[in-house]
C-alpha cells in the first residue's frame, strides 16, 4: 500500500533557503511586478501582457514578459508555485548562467519527460510533459480573465525550444566559464550555481571573500562619500516635493462628511443679532475677565444653555498667567451627550488683538444653532481670555489631564470631542479669503479631511479663497509651493501653538483656526455660513475622522505630499550619521603599523654619504598595514555620556530663569559655549594622565553620531520637520575628525611634515569655525533676528511651551542637538596622542632606523 509523506515545515524552510540565485531573482521579479500592478499610474498588464494584435518588432518583449505579469494575488501565487520547482531543478543541473540565457524557453518539461516519462497515479500512467498543461487548466479555472490561449502558446513555445535546446540554444561552455572566471561569480554572489556544479559551494567562498573584503582599507574610504550622498539626496528630495509630479491632489476620504451638500440659512435677521452682540462686547472691551464672564454667563443662560466656569494659574519664566474660562453647552436634541463639537472664540487672539467680531459671530451662531433640531452632537462654545493658556487649561481639564494645583476641574462636561473650530476675527470690514491655521503643538496635525472640508465649502459653495501659511495670493507655481512647504515645516519644527486649535490636537481632536484676511466683498454672514456648513458636516460623522492623512505637507489648498513621499528625505539625512558612526567603529578596531618591505635596508654607497650620515637618515622601504587592535571604550563612553547629561544645564536654565534675565543669561551662555570646546579639548590633551588616542577619538565620534542618528530617525516619524532641520544643521558633524597636532612640526621635523602640520592647523580651525557658525545658540539668535522676534520673546515662548503646552522642542535642542555639536567640536579640536611627537622621540626614531 503506498504511503503519503507528510508535510515538514523544516524541510520546506530548508528548501526555500537553498533556492539558487536565478530562481530567487525570478520569484522576486514576479512578486515585484504584482506589487507594481497595484498602482494605477502605470498599467503593467497593458505593458507586458501577451496580446497578439500588439506584437510588433518593438513589442516582441511581450513574449518574454508575459510570464511575469499576473491579474491578482492568487494568479501570482499559483504561477510561482508551479514555476519554482522546475526552475530550481534546471538551475542546479545546468548552472545559473545557462538558466539566465534559456529561462524563457520552457525546456524543463521536455527534459523531465525524458528522465521520468510517466507520473504514476494508482494504475494510470500520466506523461510528465502534461504537467504544465494541467497548471494552465487550473489557472484558467480559478483565475478569471486569464489568457488560456496565451499560456498555451507559451507552453508550446517552451516545448519547441526544449526539443532544440542541445543543438541550437545551448550557450558555449567556454564562454560561460570565461564569464565566471572574469567576474568571480562563485566568490561574489550568494547561491550562485556554476555550469558544472551540482553542490552548493558558493556560500563558503562568499564568506571567505567577505572576510577578505572587510579588511580592505579601500572599503573605509567610502563612508564619507556615502554620508555626503545621503545629505545631498535628502535635501534635493525635499526640494523636489513642491513639484506637481511628487504631490497628490486633495480629496475627501470620509464620505459621511458631505461638505457643501447642504443649504445654509444663516443670514438675514441674524446679521442684526450679530450687530447687537458686537455692541455689547465692545462695551466690555476694557473690563476685567471676571466682569466679562459675568455678562457672558447672563447671555448664555438667556439662551437656555448650561454654563460652566474654570480658573487656571500658570507660572513660566517668572511670569504668572491667571485667567478664567467660561463655556456653554448646547445639548443636542437628537443626541445622548456622548459626542460634542467645540466652537472656540477667545477674547484675544495669538497676536493679543481684541477678537470682537469672532466672539460676536460665535454668540450669534450659538443662538442660531439653538433654533435647529437636527443636531446629533452637543455643541460647546468656549470663550477663554487668551488663545494660549486658557484653551490649554480647558482642554486639559476636559480630558482630566490637568494639574489640580494650577488648573481647576470643569463643573460640567459633554461627550467625546469630535472636532473643534476656532474663530479669529479681529479685523474690521469685509474680507477676501479665509486663512486656515492647522499646525498643532509638537508639529502634530489634524486629519486632512477637516482642512479639505473647509476648502470645499469655502471655495465651492461660498466663493471664498483659502490661504495657507500666510500666502494670500498663491500662484500654484514652484516658488509659492516651496514657500508654503518651508513655512509649514518651520511651524512644525518650532512645535509651538499657532492658535487656540493647537491645544486640541495632542488629544486626537481634529481642530483648526479660521481667520478672515484681505480686503474683499465677503462679510461676517458668509463666514457664519461657512461655520454652519462645517458643523453640519461634522454632525454627520458616526466616528472620529480617521480615513485620511495625519502626516502630510500641504503644497497649496488643492495639493499635498503624504508621509510616504517626504519621510525618506529626513531618514536619509539621519542615516548619514549612522553610516559614519558604523564606519568609525569598524576603523577603530584596527591600527596601522609600518613594516619593512625587505630584510636588508639600503645603506650609503659612497664616502660622501657616510660623511653626511649625521644629518641624513638611512632610508628603509616600508609599507603600512592594518592590524587588529583592542578598543579602549571607557573614556569615549564617559565623555559622550557626560556631554549628553550636561545638556540638562541649558534646558533648566532657559526654562526656569525669569524673563528679565533671559537675554543676559543667553549672552553669557553663548560666550561660554564658544570657549567650552577649546577648554575641554585642552583638558583632554594636557590635563589628564593619558590623553585620548586616535582610536578613542574615533570611538567618541562613533558613539555621538550613533546617538544622533538614532534620535533623528525616531523623531522623523513624529516631527519630520524638526528632525530634518536638526539633521541638516548637524551634517558637518559627520565629517568631524581630529587633525594632526602642530607640535609635530618641530625644528627637527622634515620640511614636508612642517607643511602638513600648518595645513592641518588651518583645516582644524576652519572646521571649528564652521561648527561655531552652526552652533545652537548662534542658530537661535540668527533665527530670531530674521523672524523679527527678540531673543527674549523666543526664549519666553519656549519656556511657556515647555511648562504649559508640553512642547519638547527645547529638550531636543539642548539634550540632543547641542551635546552632539559639543562632541563634534571636541573631536575636531582634538590632538591624538600618537601624532604628538616631540624632538626627543623623533631623534630616537631616526636612531632606530640608522641601527637597522
Amino acid at each position: 500500500m503506498p504511503t503519503v509523506q507528510g508535510f515538514s515545515t523544516l524541510r520546506a524552510r530548508s528548501y526555500v533557503f537553498r533556492l539558487p540565485l536565478f530562481t530567487r531573482c525570478m520569484v522576486a521579479i514576479m512578486v515585484t511586478f504584482w506589487i507594481v500592478s497595484l498602482q494605477s499610474a502605470w498599467d503593467v498588464r497593458q505593458w507586458g501582457a501577451l496580446i497578439p494584435n500588439e506584437l510588433t518588432l518593438t513589442t516582441m518583449y511581450r513574449v518574454n514578459t508575459f510570464p511575469l505579469i499576473h491579474i491578482n494575488f492568487f494568479h501570482t501565487l499559483f504561477n510561482i508555485l508551479s514555476l519554482t520547482p522546475l526552475l530550481e531543478r534546471f538551475e542546479n543541473e545546468f548552472g545559473t548562467l545557462t538558466s539566465l540565457a534559456l529561462f524563457f524557453g520552457r525546456i524543463e518539461a521536455i527534459r523531465t519527460y525524458k528522465t521520468n516519462p510517466y507520473l504514476v497515479i494508482g494504475t494510470h500512467h500520466v506523461p510528465t510533459w502534461t504537467t504544465p498543461l494541467m497548471m494552465v487548466l487550473v489557472v484558467e479555472a480559478l483565475i478569471p480573465n486569464t489568457s488560456f490561449v496565451g499560456h498555451l502558446c507559451g507552453v508550446g513555445t517552451g516545448y519547441l525550444f526544449g526539443l532544440g535546446y542541445l543543438k541550437f540554444l545551448s550557450p558555449p561552455e567556454k564562454a560561460l566559464r570565461w564569464i565566471e572566471a572574469r567576474l568571480n561569480l562563485l566568490g561574489r554572489l550568494p547561491h550562485y550555481v556554476s555550469v558544472d556544479q551540482k553542490t552548493y559551494e558558493a556560500m563558503p567562498r562568499l564568506l571567505a571573500a567577505a572576510m577578505a573584503l572587510r579588511r580592505d582599507p579601500r572599503l573605509l574610504k567610502l563612508p564619507p562619500y556615502l554620508s555626503l550622498l545621503c545629505i545631498v539626496v535628502g535635501v534635493v528630495w525635499l526640494l523636489m516635493l513642491p513639484l506637481d509630479e511628487y504631490s497628490r491632489r486633495t480629496y475627501i476620504s470620509e464620505n459621511a462628511l458631505l461638505p457643501g451638500q447642504v443649504h445654509t440659512y444663516f443670514g438675514g435677521s441674524d446679521q442684526n443679532v450679530f450687530r447687537a452682540y458686537k455692541h455689547e462686547i465692545n462695551a466690555l472691551e476694557n473690563s476685567t475677565n471676571s466682569r466679562v464672564n459675568d455678562e457672558l454667563e447672563t447671555i448664555f443662560k438667556g439662551l437656555g444653555l448650561k454654563v460652566g466656569r474654570q480658573n487656571y494659574t500658570y507660572h513660566s519664566s517668572g511670569n504668572t498667567y491667571v485667567g478664567e474660562n467660561i463655556y456653554a453647552i448646547l445639548q443636542a436634541p437628537r443626541g445622548d451627550a456622548t459626542e460634542a463639537i467645540v466652537l472656540v472664540a477667545a477674547w484675544k487672539n495669538v497676536e493679543e488683538e481684541f477678537n470682537r467680531n469672532g466672539l460676536a459671530l460665535a454668540l450669534a451662531l450659538t443662538r442660531y444653532f439653538k433654533r435647529w433640531s437636527l443636531w446629533s452632537k452637543d455643541i460647546i462654545l468656549v470663550v477663554p481670555p487668551d488663545s494660549t493658556a486658557g484653551t490649554q487649561a480647558w482642554v486639559d481639564a476636559y480630558h482630566d489631564a490637568h494639574d489640580p494645583s494650577q488648573v481647576a476641574p470643569l463643573p460640567i462636561k459633554s461627550g467625546a470631542l469630535q472636532g473643534a473650530i476656532a474663530l479669529d476675527y479681529a479685523q474690521e470690514g469685509r474680507f477676501e479669503s479665509i486663512a486656515i491655521a492647522y499646525d498643532g503643538v509638537n508639529g502634530q496635525l489634524p486629519n486632512l479631511d477637516l482642512i479639505n472640508s473647509v476648502v470645499n465649502i469655502a471655495s465651492g459653495q461660498m466663493g471664498m479663497g483659502c490661504a495657507l501659511q500666510g500666502i494670500l495670493k498663491h500662484s500654484q507655481k514652484y516658488d509659492d509651493n516651496l514657500a508654503t512647504v518651508v513655512r509649514g515645516m518651520l511651524n512644525q519644527a518650532l512645535g509651538h501653538a499657532t492658535g487656540p486649535h493647537s491645544s486640541f490636537i495632542p488629544y486626537h481632536v481634529d481642530a483648526i483656526t479660521l481667520k478672515p484676511v484681505g480686503n474683499g466683498w465677503h462679510d461676517e454672514m458668509g463666514l457664519g455660513r461657512l461655520i454652519e456648513g462645517l458643523f453640519r458636516s461634522l454632525n454627520n460623522l458616526l466616528e472620529k475622522l480617521h480615513q485620511s492623512f495625519f502626516f502630510y505637507l500641504l503644497i497649496h489648498k488643492h495639493r499635498f505630499v503624504s508621509i510616504g513621499t517626504y519621510l525618506p528625505s529626513a531618514m536619509l539625512v539621519a542615516a548619514n550619521f549612522t553610516i559614519t558612526a558604523i564606519a568609525s567603529w569598524v576603523k577603530s578596531g584596527y591600527k596601522e603599523v609600518d613594516v619593512p618591505k625587505d630584510e636588508q635596508a639600503k645603506k650609503p654607497a659612497t664616502g660622501e654619504a657616510k660623511r653626511g650620515e649625521d644629518i641624513k637618515e638611512v632610508k628603509v622601504d616600508t609599507k603600512r598595514i592594518s592590524v587588529p587592535a583592542e578598543r579602549q571604550i571607557l573614556l569615549p563612553l564617559i565623555l559622550v555620556a557626560g556631554c549628553q547629561f550636561i545638556g540638562v544645564i541649558p534646558l533648566f536654565a532657559f526654562n526656569q530663569t525669569p524673563s528679565s534675565l533671559l537675554t543676559p543669561i543667553f549672552i553669557l551662555f553663548t560666550i561660554v559655549n564658544a570657549g567650552l570646546p577649546h577648554l575641554a579639548s585642552y583638558f583632554l590633551t594636557n590635563g589628564i594622565r593619558r590623553p585620548p588616542t586616535a582610536q578613542q577619538y574615533l570611538l567618541i565620534r562613533s558613539f555621538s553620531l550613533l546617538l544622533l542618528g538614532m534620535f533623528l530617525s525616531s523623531l522623523a516619524t513624529l516631527n519630520f520637520s524638526l528632525a530634518f532641520l536638526i539633521g541638516v544643521l548637524s551634517s558637518p558633524l559627520s565629517f568631524s575628525r581630529p587633525w594632526p597636532s602642530t607640535t609635530a612640526t618641530s625644528s627637527s621635523a622634515p620640511s614636508s611634515d612642517k607643511g602638513k602640520g600648518v595645513n592641518a592647523a588651518v583645516f582644524r580651525y576652519a572646521h571649528s569655525a564652521l561648527l561655531h557658525v552652526l552652533a545652537p545658540p548662534v542658530v537661535l539668535l540668527v533665527s530670531s533676528t530674521l523672524g523679527g522676534v527678540g531673543i527674549q520673546s523666543l526664549l519666553e515662548e519656549a519656556a511657556f511651551g515647555w511648562h504649559v503646552w508640553g512642547m519638547y522642542t527645547p529638550l531636543l535642542v539642548w539634550c540632543v542637538w547641542w551635546p552632539a555639536w559639543l562632541v563634534g567640536q571636541i573631536v575636531v579640536l582634538g590632538q591624538p596622542r600618537e601624532v604628538v611627537v616631540g624632538k626627543k622621540s623623533a631623534d630616537a626614531v631616526r636612531e632606530e632606523k640608522k641601527n637597522a
